[in-house]
């Protein structure tokens, strides 16, 4: 596969990811009622929502027509692992725990299962973290691309192998000095509601001014 093709077959990957970190604060996770589909329409064919059930297990709530391609059926409310080999299900669940409990965006690079009308077919797949509207961390957005022929389906993948890194990099916004401007910042490095909450931190704590008392006292007497 050439560079280029390989580039227009992780489109849709990159585009859900990027869609992720324009809503992701410096040390916030997005919330699931964030995800506006108009935001990554290129690549909903690709992408999937899905909840956590289990520590290491989170079924699928939205899906994508290319994950029902894979599997030949409609995979809403299927355990995402399903898509996976059984042998493999167990490294594919420790992968899911930490997507929730670190949090984690997981990358996972696929090798589809062989077998009659099964040609090769490879496949990479992103998952990250989203907070349900009461804060927990028990949703996710995802994205699944495959290369080559689907063949016969089911299509279940083997794990070839696992990337996970830090969802959220906690005190940044703390430690920004007050003097930066945040239109020269990067985009993915502004803080989601202004530069407000980082100043608030440098502000010089008011010291109330300094009453001198006179000589003079009141002294009451009842006589």
């Amino acid at each position: 596969m050439t560079d280029r093709e390989k580039a227009k077959r992780m489109a849709p990957l990159r585009l859900v990811e990027s869609y992720w970190h324009g809503l992701a604060g410096e040390d916030m996770v997005p919330l699931r009622s964030q995800i506006d589909p108009r935001g990554m329409e290129n690549a909903l064919e690709n992408a999937f929502l899905m909840e956590r059930i289990a520590p290491s297990m989170a079924k699928i709530r939205v899906a994508g027509t290319h994950l029902n391609d894979l599997m030949g059926m409609q995979v809403a409310g299927m355990p995402l692992s399903s898509l996976i080999a059984p042998s493999d299900r167990e490294a594919f669940g420790a992968a899911v725990t930490r997507l929730f409990a670190d949090p984690a965006i997981i990358k996972i690079e696929l090798e589809a299962e062989g077998g009659f009308g099964k040609p090769e077919l490879d496949a990479s797949m992103i998952l990250m973290p989203l907070r349900s509207d009461f804060g927990d961390m028990s949703r996710a957005l995802g994205a699944l691309v495959s290369h080559g022929r689907v063949g016969r389906t089911p299509r279940r993948f083997k794990v070839k192998s696992v990337e996970a890194t830090p969802a959220v990099q906690k005190g940044i916004v703390s430690r920004r000095p007050v003097d930066i401007v945040e239109d020269e910042l990067p985009p993915l490095l502004r803080p989601l509601t202004g530069m407000s909450e980082a100043k608030a931190d440098y502000t010089p704590r008011k010291v109330a001014p300094e009453v001198k008392r006179g000589h003079l006292r009141l002294v009451i007497s009842n006589d």
